[in-house]
């Protein structure tokens, strides 16, 4: 399978570049122009360069930002046919892949993803007399202006800013001070090796909390290595998980309608009507084009399609440091229902045989069994031969029961 939840996705080898260059070479001989960014890996110079050479070889004009994050490619399609990003998101340094998008911001849509996939290596590059041409521009400037004229910031506000020494190093701490932040920033120079483990999870940034007591910062943002990706910590110095920051970004919002997956928390549905998708800030992007004023995951993808419909990680650390000089952001989350959540996994050779046996149309998207206090979410893994549950309650009780009952309907299933 090319595409994965986001965009394509692998360790760096031959085949990627081959990749890159094909999917050039398609890309090409449907549009005339492509904005092409990349984040920081050593890898992206010889990727970046195979996509081009495929594109112009399909007489495609290229526009390139340089190291930009994920969102400022997106928001610069809209002067062009598409977009690229070479990137591998939070992955380890060894991976990279592309993400592409439509000139409105969004993600490839599966129906493009596989049409795409089919086609590569089928275009022939044109004669010499056809080539496109490469140019560079300025895709930042426009991108952060766009967000100082939709967010406003205490003054006063202290914020630590962890880039992670990714992409969001270019424009983070520029984009917070000019909104009147004071942001004081760690690891936010532009390197192809992370000074962490790029995924904003609590487990790797358990020294935030100590750098917020000895800088005196009030909160603090982190983004994944091409910031698409924005997560924090409140005033109390405490991580806030996904689920809460999708409540807490709803209801500052006034959102009504509101996009997430599947493995978000029930509690959303208490403050807004919601729909959900696929894990996977594509499938929550191609939800949104529809219905929805807000959209996200709890791994700390938020989307604002006034912005465009890619996850903003910049602009998600601007809001929320608007909502920090207004409110006291660990008073809010104290008020939000807290549900217990439970997750674990199964090992299964056979684990794609059993989610479609049970009723999955695509096993890693798996299925989701709800009850009116709790749910259970059952998915193949993508990388293991493994079958990941989640269940969640309203109480500790009915999240354990709705976790035996994905369970058991997993272990009844008996595949040749």
């Amino acid at each position: 399978m090319l595409f994965g939840s986001s965009g394509i996705r692998r360790v760096f080898d031959q085949e990627l570049i081959q990749i890159a260059l094909q999917a050039g070479s398609e890309l090409g001989s449907r549009g005339n122009t492509l904005i092409l960014g990349t984040d920081t890996r050593t890898t992206n110079g010889i990727l970046a360069s195979a996509l081009i050479s495929g594109f112009l070889s399909s007489e495609g004009d290229v526009k390139t930002t340089g190291i930009v994050p994920t969102p400022v490619v997106a928001f610069a399609v809209r002067t062009a046919s598409a977009g690229c990003m070479v990137t591998a998101s939070h992955n380890p340094e060894e991976y990279n892949g592309l993400k592409l998008f439509n000139p409105d911001g969004s993600s490839f849509t599966k129906v493009q993803q596989e049409t795409l996939s089919r086609q590569l290596g089928t275009s022939d590059p044109a004669d010499w007399t056809h080539q496109g041409n490469l140019s560079s521009i300025d895709a930042i400037t426009p991108y952060t202006d766009s967000i100082l004229d939709k967010v406003h910031v205490n003054h006063e506000l202290k914020v630590l800013l962890d880039c992670g020494c990714g992409a969001g190093s270019t424009v983070s701490p520029g984009l917070l001070s000019h909104l009147g932040a004071t942001p004081v920033c760690i690891n936010c120079h532009p390197s192809g090796h992370f000074a962490r483990p790029s995924e904003p999870v609590e487990s790797n940034l358990l020294f935030i909390p100590e750098m917020m007591k000895t800088t005196g910062a009030r909160v603090a943002v982190v983004h994944d290595g091409d910031a698409d990706r924005m997560m924090a910590f409140d005033e109390q110095r405490r991580f806030i998980d996904g689920d809460h920051l999708l409540m807490l970004f709803t209801s500052y919002l006034g959102a009504r309608n509101v996009v997430t997956t599947v493995d978000a928390s029930m509690a959303i549905e208490e403050i807004a009507e919601v729909r959900r998708t696929p894990v996977g800030d594509s499938f929550v992007s191609e939800e949104l084009r529809s219905w929805g004023e807000f959209g996200g995951e709890p791994s700390g993808a938020w989307i604002f399609p006034k912005q465009s419909y890619c996850p903003d990680g910049p602009y998600a650390a601007a809001l929320f440091c608007e909502i920090a000089g207004e409110w006291n952001i660990a008073d809010v989350l104290d008020a939000m229902p807290h549900y217990p959540v439970l997750r674990e996994s199964m090992h299964r050779l056979d684990s794609r045989e059993v989610l479609r046996a049970i009723g999955a149309d695509n096993p890693t998207n798996g299925v989701r069994l709800s009850s009116e206090d709790g749910w259970c979410l059952i998915r193949a893994s993508g990388t293991e031969p493994k079958i990941r549950f989640t269940a969640e309650g309203k109480t500790l009780q009915k999240a354990k029961e709705m976790l035996d009952c994905g369970q058991e309907l997993v272990r009844r299933e008996k595949t040749a």
